[in-house]
């Protein structure tokens, strides 16, 4: 009896040592890194630096993500593979675009034992894998618009603190679409139409997010303009999580891409580009977790109700109840797990908040006296006694209302860190707390001088009520109704 007991305490001694391990959120970066860990999203040691490995949980949590946007693009676009490896003869062809990269490319230079003839590149991004082949591709004005999307890895030589999910050597899930048009309008209304794509895309994640034009001096090199979507972080960063480019006919001069047109003559095609990567899971994970754990929208939860039994007495009946209640959700659609480990309730609980499932239904014997269930909400930490036979209904519910919930609460705590300022000393007060919005003639010299002032950089002027107001750029002094945004960033 007393070795039973000590070892119960042993057991339970463990418990509340595993729900130590996370960091409070308000330490956001150990918090963020333990959390990829203990979440079983990502194993940060593989011994390469920038390299990360996926668990087969955060790798479920990434293929439901992406299956929103493969969802999103495929209603128009087609998906596609093209290569890795990029000869250097194609990649050294566009110079505004290679200056961008030249600091980040990875090179083979030997197959084996033998030295190659022309150095091939990893893809940093892929115009230069993509546009050799469109220029085989696109003949007349029938052939158009060619509309295309691969979900690949890329490589880039960081050499600024790598991060995982944000800033990294390998990016395992870069989603890049390459579309080519007859004119500089037709692309010009297909990036609008990529942003609203990314809005949608964000939305279904319950992540608020600002649109924003590039400055010149930000833009993606090689392209005519940038616009970009930025979603802002716990620790008041902001994180570009998505980009779509307008690319004008630049990449086509320099890889001959040309229709002919309805006149017979030949002119050169129109391009864009647009990707996001696996900073969308960053962010799903930075803004909704807490510390307690993840929080995940129902809709790309791996798991979205856990069933558990909370054995006190009666026990097979109360196993036999938490079976058939999985059962009945799992017919409904719902993805459900049942725990009928032999942990202590608690234990089980806490594994299943660490891991961000949206609902949990408990099942003991005052809950089977009533032919009910207790459904906990993991966003909130509401209880609600439940009747068997309404489950599912019930359920359906909650889910909509977690998502709403979510994207509410994500909303709020954006909006209550954008600060309106009318000096650069008050955005040099406010940049450590989150956005500042300033006015801003638009001038790149009066830009620059402003980003070397704060110390922060100017993400652009939104496509928004955000981007709108009156005053005076506080370098040139000129009366202005464009109203700029300011922050750190990642």
């Amino acid at each position: 009896m007393v070795t039973s007991m000590a070892a119960k305490q042993t057991k339970e001694m463990k418990i509340e040592e595993k729900k130590a391990i996370l960091p409070p959120k308000s330490n956001f970066s150990e918090w963020y890194n333990e959390l990829l860990l203990a979440g079983e999203i990502m194993d940060v040691r593989y011994p390469v630096k920038g390299l990360y490995v996926w668990f087969p949980f955060g790798f479920e949590v990434r293929k439901r993500t992406y299956a929103i946007i493969r969802e999103l693009l495929d209603k128009d676009h087609k998906e596609a593979m093209f290569p890795l490896l990029i000869p250097e003869t194609e990649f050294m062809k566009e110079a505004e675009h290679i200056k961008g990269f030249e600091n980040e490319v990875y090179w083979v230079t030997r197959g084996g034992k033998n030295e190659l003839d022309v150095k091939l590149a990893l893809r940093p991004t892929s115009e230069t894998a993509i546009y050799p082949m469109y220029k085989v591709w696109v003949r007349s004005h029938a052939d158009l618009p060619i509309k295309i999307y691969q979900i690949v890895n890329t490589f880039r030589y960081e050499t600024k603190h790598t991060r995982p999910l944000i800033r990294l050597r390998e990016i395992t899930s870069f989603k890049e679409a390459h579309t080519v048009h007859a004119t500089w309008d037709e692309a010009a209304k297909q990036v609008d139409v990529a942003v609203q794509i990314y809005i949608e895309f964000y939305k279904r994640l319950a992540i608020p997010t600002i649109v924003s034009k590039r400055p010149q001096w930000d833009k993606f090199p090689g392209a005519d303009y940038t616009m970009a979507v930025d979603t802002l972080m716990p620790d008041n960063k902001t994180l570009q999580i998505g980009t779509a480019h307008h690319l004008g006919n630049n990449f086509a001069k320099t890889f001959d891409i040309k229709y002919e047109g309805m006149n017979g003559e030949q002119e050169y095609a129109q391009q864009t580009c647009y990707g996001i990567s696996e900073r969308c899971i960053a962010a799903l994970v930075s803004i909704h977790g807490d510390d307690r754990g993840l929080v995940f929208p129902p809709e790309i939860a791996p798991v979205q109700v856990v069933v558990i039994p909370v054995l006190f007495g009666k026990s097979e009946e109360i196993i036999k109840a938490c079976r058939e209640v999985a059962e009945r959700l799992k017919d409904e659609g719902f993805r459900v797990a049942l725990d009928e480990s032999d942990e202590r309730p608690g234990a089980k609980y806490y594994k299943w908040e660490m891991k961000g499932v949206p609902l949990r239904v408990e099942i003991g014997p005052r809950d089977l006296k009533n032919n009910a269930a207790t459904v906990v909400r993991r966003d909130s930490g509401s209880k609600e006694i439940v009747p068997i036979d309404k489950l599912a209904e019930e359920i359906k519910k909650r889910v909509i209302d977690i998502h709403k919930s979510l994207l509410g609460k994500a909303r709020k705590s954006m909006e209550e860190r954008i600060f309106d300022c009318n000096t650069l000393d008050e955005v040099r007060d406010k940049i450590s707390e989150g956005i500042a919005r300033i006015p801003w003639c638009g001038e790149q010299e009066c830009g620059l001088a402003m980003e070397e002032t704060v110390g922060a950089g100017i993400l652009g002027i939104p496509e928004s009520e955000l981007g709108r107001g009156y005053g005076s750029c506080p370098i040139c002094k000129k009366e202005t109704t464009s109203i700029a945004i300011m922050s750190k960033t990642y």
